[in-house]
């Protein structure tokens, strides 16, 4: 615990930068009853269950869960990218403007240019035929309209800025040819190609040993500050989270169970969901003891509960808890928490 906390040796810098990026009140993304749905040609299963959330210009937002607990269907569902058999609704607005029911093409303008998503395994995101130079200047001609030489230039600019050694060879390799953590380097660069307004970095490190992972974060919060978009981290690392997020927000079944800044959420957890997952922490300023795990796992959205969904594997369940599905409460300035017991 205490190796999570130390993470936060440049919180108050860090806060600083955030403010000073953060250029209005209005949020740049707002999500509101975000529900998710999947057809299996039978029934509808829910996944999603009602998500809210907001992003500030500049901020960097962590969500963390186990698998399978919603985060990144959230974003997926965002972009139009789950599919025909996905039923999805609620209200999701970009910088003010509607974007849960705009067409392909419109939908199509945004990704890439105005929100970008990076995934955990870059080699199967990237073409294994296509050399990085031409994938890079695709995305350029795509969102930029850059061409021929300006767009080989850029993407060499591109390739320096996110540290790749010998950039100029590097443009005419193959993905193959790159290793893991070059490989997400390069879809970094791709990312900045339509110079976006939001990063979403879905389980960027979970694919790299620990000195490439730390590189990639410190890459990540170097092109963040150096360009004021905003950033959210999808990961199962919390110690990830740490490092990076100004703000918090764990995800358990398809919904929010506890959202704070993170120096709060961090000293201050409230849901026993988040205790658990920060019990499972070693903690290196202290003797080596067993850790504690959580008891059972994630429910099959065909297998909900009643009432909280965290029911079955809580330490603390009453009866009163199968009955009633918790909704997010402000325990303390900007931290809500969804929990019978906590609001009790």
């Amino acid at each position: 615990m205490n190796a999570v906390l130390s993470s936060f040796r440049d919180a108050d810098e860090l806060a600083r930068e955030s403010l000073r990026l953060v250029t209005t009140p209005e949020p740049l993304v707002c999500i509101r009853d975000l529900r998710v749905a999947f057809d299996d040609g039978l029934v509808e299963v829910p996944v999603l269950h009602g998500v809210d959330m907001d992003i500030r210009r500049g901020e960097a937002l962590g969500i963390v869960g186990e698998s399978g607990c919603g985060k990144s269907v959230t974003w997926l569902a965002v972009l139009g990218l789950l599919g025909r058999r996905a039923r999805v609704s609620g209200s999701m607005h970009l910088a003010g403007e509607p974007v849960h029911g705009l067409s392909g093409d419109a939908l199509a303008r945004i990704r890439g240019k105005r929100i970008a998503m990076i995934f955990q395994d870059p080699s199967s995101a990237l073409n294994p035929v296509l050399r990085v130079g031409r994938q890079l200047t695709e995305a350029l001609a795509l969102h930029r309209g850059l061409q021929g030489a300006a767009a080989r230039a850029e993407a060499l600019r591109l390739l320096e800025r996110v540290h790749i050694p010998s950039a100029k060879q590097r443009l005419d390799a193959y993905p193959h040819e790159l290793s893991g953590g070059m490989n997400q380097r390069v879809m970094i660069a791709m990312a900045l190609a339509g110079e976006p307004d939001l990063l979403v970095a879905d389980e960027p490190t979970t694919a790299l040993d620990a000195t490439i992972q730390a590189q990639i974060l410190e890459l990540l919060t170097e092109i963040r500050n150096d360009t004021g978009m905003a950033m959210v981290l999808i990961s199962h690392d919390l110690g990830v989270i740490a490092e990076v997020c100004e703000r918090v927000m764990v995800m358990y079944a398809g919904r929010m169970v506890e959202q704070a800044e993170s120096r709060r959420l961090f000293s201050h957890p409230q849901h026993p969901y988040t205790q658990g997952l920060l019990a499972a922490l070693p903690d290196l300023a202290r003797p080596p003891v067993r850790l504690s795990a959580i008891a059972g796992s994630v429910p099959e959205p065909r297998r909900m509960p009643a009432g909280c969904g965290f029911g079955p594997r809580c330490e603390r369940f009453q009866p009163s808890c199968g009955l009633v599905t918790p909704v997010p409460l402000e325990v303390a300035s900007r931290h809500h928490v969804a929990c019978l017991q906590v609001a009790a």
